[in-house]
């Protein structure tokens, strides 16, 4: 009997395994595909597109792939590393119980995480829904009537409050106050942000002087309430004051004490940010927590982020949409007040859910809780003979220790917790939803003498009242609508969770071809560690000895990134795409100012940049000078070598995208960046695209100074319905000293700290990690390789139907970088179809348009990344086919121009079902334009959305259930 072939072992373990579940198309499909754009390889096709000077010679030093479960064995044993203690630190940062229902419903499900910013409002609406929830909460929180759908953290909230106040302000002064009681992390970015603006931050520093500087001049005023030590106080005579002098009053807070406590709103705040972390987020090492800003309805046309609108959609019915300055920064510019492009959506949801699940008495009982362990705490701490602040208080303690304050510090770290080093004096104690009678015990262990007896909590329940002052105490009610009082009982939860999710689409039910937006698969491997308590559990201003997991990951994921880009330095502080940009220009300035030439202020942006550029560049303190693009889409040298001649004695930089904003590699970038240099100038090469170039070509090697990445796109951070992000910035060697630091932790630097946290979005870095040592040099490569065969593919496939706008030329034919623009402008003389009819119609056939208008009006921009398998690419292709058809069908006059699919389109279940049927098409040709969506179709639960009526009639809290009935 003859044994079967046993295989080598080696031959069995294939490091390379999450590489092919990664990368959509198998190695026949790409075969396919390369036939189809007439090329002999991906290394060929390569060779074509992308410049020979700038191609890399050697591939990229990283530590070789490994398979899913080595890559978790191996960030367990880093995230080991951090110590978790208890934490009483606060500063802004608490402990919080996720609910189990929304932990594992919305922060762990695709359906949540993998969508995109809600641009497109037909498809979007569970979102939406769930962010009005936020906006409504925020509002009746603070008492003030409009809020956004979510900032990036506290304290860059309060640096746009800033910069909101001073453009909407009748003073002439550039004077801010700022109270010494605001959180120093906050105090530390403003200052960072007023600076380039030559706004002055003034920070009194007593009581008295803050009364003082009040009676000054100034634009507006900031305070923390209740304060970074926990002092509550009355703020309605300062509001007046404020207002006296023609000032704005600003006001960061926190939505859990304003369950017990007198909203801002109520005496005279005219803005008031903070973070809604505590409502459900875990701190993870700072971040991502979704920052809220509410203001005064004079500002809300000013007011920066994104806000949910309620409009109505074309059969009459409520339907939410994005309103006012979406994307503001695309249409003013460099005029714009800020430079937010994504937000926080993700930990926005989850707040919002948490207060829908727990409701106004289920929030008020929790914050009731704390407030009375915090009054149990002092007590017993007093009975001890320690001295704690007298002022009012609704979580935090400070208590006076003098000559033992670190000591104390030194044995609450002995016996597992974390105080706040307040001074060299005094210390700060916290509690938060999770404390419990144990931690009380604790923290009077703490502070007992050796021997003495700890209080009796009873005792001191029985007796203990409320530190909170009876005039500050809200009487008002909050979170009176109807679903905040519906879903308590966990299975009501679970049902209106999936409820709002089934009305999206997202990457878990089809591709989302985005250009510049690189919607790629977020592995599930890559997802498990975000919630491991060894990384969410973690305070971000504890000891740096239990950070030495964190510190790991942040060494290796920045050596990593640095060996992709080319550059020396990398910051991972920037918590946004809009913050690396932000960053990297704030280096070149500082750079330029370090050596004497501070005058270089000047920056060149390409016409067809992203609206952030313009708007990074003037919050940098720089001059915006537009220069020409040619026919080609590329830049145009000789306007530039024109503008460099002009300003070259105050030229501080150039901005790129690379490829370009068209999707093309420009073959003369290594000149461009020559130019700029001998001018001077430093060239900043945005990152936006670098899903093109990992593995391919480095920014830091053909002529780029700095640059920003998006780990929300090419390195695998999911977008999670408009964020977070992460946005690190990359620097060469000479800018190394400027890249953001931050004082709180030693760590200074010429440009000073970006967010609040000093590694920013810290508690989804491991989504990077992981993704760069799953896939290793060659898988990097082959991913970039294959978006741009991907992009060539659908350009080539869809060329007869709709031609390509910008391309290079290749052996065969046009060729494109990792997206492509499709030209739908002549339709609308020939059909009166636009690209938004299309982008509509594609909902009909269960697709998520690409990007609409954006770099040119009327197009549609395509990027189907590396992740989409060929038949999924496929089924794009076929549906955007079958609407050419449609077209066609109006061009010849066989259909009408102004009552068809297209213009029709999104058609609803509601609308098809309906006895009256007024258009010439059928219903059969509106619902199921192809035989396969008959057996999975998706219904969009709106029609199209009127824009203009929301802008008209702005509502952007809860809808009253009447306005469904009518």
């Amino acid at each position: 009997m003859t044994m079967p072939h046993v295989p080598a072992l080696h031959s069995l373990e294939d490091p390379d395994e999450f590489i092919a579940r990664h990368i959509g198309p198998s190695e026949a499909d790409e075969a396919l595909m390369l036939s189809v754009v007439g090329a002999a390889s991906r290394a060929a096709l390569i060779a074509e597109i992308v410049p020979p000077g700038i191609a890399r010679r050697a591939p990229m030093r990283l530590p070789p792939a490994v398979g899913e479960a080595q890559a978790l064995a191996e960030l367990q044993q880093l995230a080991a590393r951090n110590q978790q203690l208890k934490s009483f630190i606060g500063q802004g940062y608490y402990g919080t119980h996720t609910p189990g229902v929304i932990l594992r419903n919305v922060l762990e499900n695709p359906a949540w995480y993998t969508a995109y910013t809600p641009y497109q409002a037909e498809i979007s609406q569970g979102r939406m829904e769930a962010l009005i929830n936020f906006q409504t909460m925020v509002c009746d929180l603070t008492a003030l009537p409009i809020a956004n759908a979510s900032l990036l953290d506290e304290a860059t909230a309060a640096a746009e409050a800033m910069t909101l106040a001073l453009r909407m302000s009748q003073s002439a002064s550039r004077r801010f106050v700022v109270s010494a009681g605001t959180h120093p992390q906050t105090i530390e970015v403003i200052r960072t942000r007023a600076q380039p603006l030559g706004i002055e931050v003034l920070v009194p520093d007593s009581p008295t002087a803050w009364q003082q500087a009040l009676e000054g001049d100034y634009f507006a005023a900031l305070a923390q309430y209740p304060a970074t030590d926990g002092r509550i106080a009355y703020l309605g005579a300062d509001a007046a004051l404020i207002h006296a002098r023609q000032a704005a009053f600003i006001v960061a807070t926190d939505l859990l004490a304003l369950t017990l406590l007198t909203p801002p709103g109520e005496w005279g705040a005219d803005i008031v940010v903070g973070s809604s972390q505590r409502l459900g987020m875990p701190m993870g090492a700072g971040g991502p927590h979704a920052a809220f800003m509410a203001c005064r309805d004079a500002y809300k046309r000013a007011l920066p982020g994104r806000i949910v609108g309620v409009s109505r959609d074309a059969q009459g019915q409520p339907a939410y949409r994005l309103a006012l300055q979406t994307r503001e920064q695309h249409i003013r510019r460099e005029k714009a007040t800020s430079n937010i492009c994504t937000a926080q959506v993700l930990p926005a949801v989850i707040a919002s859910m948490y207060a829908v699940y727990h409701g106004p008495e289920g929030l008020t009982r929790i914050a009731l809780r704390v407030a009375r362990y915090c009054a149990i705490l002092a007590e017993g701490l007093t009975q001890l003979g320690h001295s704690v602040a007298e002022h009012g208080s609704f979580d935090t303690l400070l208590v006076h220790t003098g000559s033992a304050t670190e000591t104390l510090a030194r044995r609450a770290v002995g016996l597992g917790a974390n105080l706040r080093r307040y001074s060299s004096e005094a210390l700060g104690i916290a509690l938060d939803e999770t404390t419990t009678r144990a931690d009380i015990a604790l923290l009077w262990q703490i502070f007992a003498a050796p021997g003495q007896a700890l209080p009796d909590v009873a005792a001191l329940e029985a007796g203990s009242t409320l530190r909170i002052p009876a005039a500050l105490r809200r009487t008002s009610t909050f979170l009176t609508h109807p679903v905040f009082h519906r879903h308590h009982a966990e299975t009501a939860m679970l049902r209106y969770i999936r409820a709002l999710s089934d009305k999206d689409l997202a990457l878990d039910r089809t591709m989302i071809p985005l250009g510049s937006c690189t919607m790629k698969l977020n592995a599930t491997s890559e997802m498990i560690p975000i919630t491991w308590p060894a990384f969410a559990q973690i305070h971000p201003f504890a000891p740096g000895d239990q950070l030495a997991g964190y510190r790991q990951l942040d060494t290796e994921l920045r050596a990593w990134l640095c060996e992709a880009t080319g550059y020396a330095g990398i910051s991972l502080q920037p918590n946004a795409g809009s913050q690396g940009e932000y960053a990297g220009l704030l280096a070149i300035h500082a750079y330029h100012a370090a050596n004497g030439q501070s005058q270089r202020d000047i920056c060149l942006i390409p016409s067809s940049a992203h609206g952030t550029n313009p708007a990074s560049a003037q919050m940098a303190g720089l001059e915006v000078v537009v220069t020409a693009c040619d026919a080609q889409g590329n830049v145009d040298l000789a306007d530039l070598a024109d503008k460099c001649a002009q300003y070259s004695e105050r030229l501080s930089c150039v901005m790129i995208t690379y490829p370009s904003t068209h999707g093309v590699f420009e073959a003369r970038v290594e000149e461009l960046c020559a130019l700029v240099h001998r001018h001077g100038g430093r060239v900043y090469v945005d990152g936006a695209n670098m899903n093109a170039l990992v593995g391919i070509a480095a920014p830091g090697a053909f002529g780029g100074d700095v640059s920003h990445l998006n780990l929300h796109k090419t390195f695998c951070i999911p977008h999670g319905g408009g964020g977070p992000g992460v946005g690190p910035v990359c620097v060469v060697e000479d800018l190394v000293p400027f890249l953001p630091g931050h004082a709180s932790t030693g760590l200074h630097s010429g440009v000073g700290a970006v967010s609040a946290a000093p590694l920013g979005n810290a508690a989804v870095l491991p989504i990077s990690w992981m993704y760069m040592r799953m896939m290793g040099a060659e898988g990097l490569k082959r991913a970039s390789e294959t978006a741009i065969l991907s992009a060539n593919y659908i350009s080539c496939r869809l060329q007869a139907h709709y031609p390509t706008l910008y391309a290079s030329p290749g052996a065969a034919g046009q060729r494109v970088g990792h997206e492509c623009i499709l030209d739908l402008r002549g339709f609308k003389a020939t059909s009166g179809v636009t690209a938004e009819d299309v982008a509509k119609r594609l909902i009909d056939y269960g697709l998520h348009a690409p990007t609409l208008s954006f770099p040119v009006p009327n197009t549609l921009m395509v990027e189907p990344t590396e992740s989409e398998p060929l038949e999924e690419i496929e089924r794009f292709i076929a549906a955007m086919i079958a609407i050419r058809a449609e077209i066609r069908a109006i061009e010849s006059g066989e259909v009408s121009r102004t009552d068809n699919v297209l213009k029709n389109a999104p058609h609803t279940a509601a609308a098809l079902l309906s006895a009256d049927w007024p258009h010439e098409h059928s219903r059969e040709q509106a619902a199921f334009p192809q035989p396969a969506l008959r057996h999975a179709k998706y219904w969009p639960p709106v029609a199209r959305i009127d824009n203009v009526h929301g802008d008209r009639n702005l509502h952007c809290s809860c809808i009253p259930l009447d306005s469904y009935l009518s």
